[in-house]
């Protein structure tokens, strides 16, 4: 070997040195463990954080749940009581089941008008029209207004006497309802300020749409399919994965409304509107009983997981992938 190349190695050397100095590892370690161990130190902030502020309050409120607890007083375990008491149907737990048919109504009303609406603003918005990006702006404008605000606006166009809908109403002969102050129609009255949210799946539908190739529709058009056969064996198919997305993440949401009920009717009149999330709120914050408001929590995180399970089981039948295979 001449003197040369051992000149270059030797002049080299320090440089990787000091390159694996900087890097934190020895040089003798492999290119894959360094990457393993890069990958490590990046991601360690995130389970830092998942411990500290999802898991670690998740195993908590468990064990809190199986306890007699209260913010006053250290916790008492009990074992299973606070299951049982809540699926007993006696007068103190009877708010349960009204709690959770309240916001059942919500979730299976609100979820498929939402969709349904989303979706044909949507089919609209993404035809060829004058000043179509104005119009998607207005849509999805009031899907980011805060829900505080979106109350407090629902509250004055819900007002009996002064109302925008009642007014409208009034115009062609109909004697408006009290809706939020009226047993009947508060639950239906929450349903309809829900629509008003329909910008954010409209746009999610409108990016869904916009992914569809035009060959697509070009040879239906060639097969002779008319507009109705093109929307239902083209544009349904091949939108599916979206609606199955707005469909879960919608359920879950609506699943935990909690903002409007709490702002605009406090759970009333006679509890019509106490949704689940809010009868859990009061229970944890306003009469103190943490381990009976955990149980309660932790049997609606089943409910919605097992929900959540039988969609994207059945998504199966209904999903249609680009692969060509149904729920692959």
């Amino acid at each position: 070997m001449s003197s040369e190349s051992l000149t270059g190695d030797a002049a080299r050397r320090p440089a990787q040195q000091r390159h694996s100095k900087f890097l934190f590892w020895p040089s003798q370690r492999s290119m894959k463990q360094q990457e393993e161990i890069a990958s490590w130190i990046f991601i360690l902030p995130w389970i830092i954080g998942f411990i500290c502020f999802t898991a670690g309050p998740m195993l908590t409120s468990l064990y809190l749940s199986l306890t007699e607890a209260t913010m006053l007083e250290p916790p008492k375990f009990i074992g299973l009581l606070n299951y049982r008491n809540l699926f007993s149907f006696d007068e103190v737990t009877s708010l349960f089941w009204r709690t959770l048919y309240n916001t059942s109504y919500y979730v299976f009303l609100s979820v498929p008008l939402g969709l349904i609406l989303g979706f044909l603003i949507a089919l609209l918005l993404n035809q060829n029209i004058k000043f179509r990006g104005i119009f998607r702006t207005i849509y999805y404008l009031p899907s980011i207004i805060p829900g505080v605000a979106v109350a407090l606006l629902w509250i004055l166009i819900f007002n009996r006497q002064f109302g925008v809908l009642n007014v409208i109403l009034s115009w062609v002969g109909i004697n408006g309802p009290a809706w939020l102050y009226d047993e009947t129609w508060a639950k239906p009255a929450l349903v309809i300020m829900s629509l008003w949210g329909s910008g954010g799946p409209m746009l999610i539908f409108l990016a869904g749409l916009q992914g569809i190739p035009t060959e697509l529709f070009d040879a239906a058009k060639v097969d002779g399919a008319g507009s109705w056969q093109r929307f239902w064996h083209v544009t349904i198919p091949m939108v599916s994965p979206t609606i199955f997305f707005v469909l879960v993440t919608g359920i879950i949401g609506s699943f935990q409304v909690f903002t409007t009920t709490y702002v605009m009717t406090q759970g009333g009149p006679a509890n019509s509107t106490m949704m689940y999330v809010l009868y859990l709120f009061n229970l944890a914050f306003q009469q103190f009983r943490m381990g009976y408001a955990s149980a309660l929590g932790w049997v609606y995180f089943v409910i919605i997981m097992l929900l959540t399970m039988l969609i994207l089981r059945s998504s199966a039948l209904w999903v249609y992938y680009e692969s060509g295979a149904m729920g692959d």
